[in-house]
């Protein structure tokens, strides 16, 4: 199982959701990508993305100016 981060900070929707599925292609199911954004739609795009797609938001954060979004990748 990979742990991999996702610095999708700075970037406005949908990039952020954009570059999580880039990402997540690259993974394997289990992997765990953690992904630290600051455009607060991802709040809800990226747990909608997962939801659509299969994987498994883990944890969502909100710390300073940042978020934090967990996400198990599925089968």
């Amino acid at each position: 199982m990979k742990q991999i981060e996702l610095d999708a900070r700075r970037l406005l929707c949908p990039l952020p959701v954009i570059k999580t599925q880039n990402k997540v292609a690259e993974l394997s199911s289990g992997d765990i990508l953690t992904v630290i954004c600051t455009d607060p739609g991802a709040l809800s795009d990226i747990p909608a993305w997962a939801r659509i797609h299969g994987h498994q938001i883990v944890k969502s954060v909100e710390k300073d100016d940042e978020i934090i979004i967990t996400v198990c990748v599925g089968a």
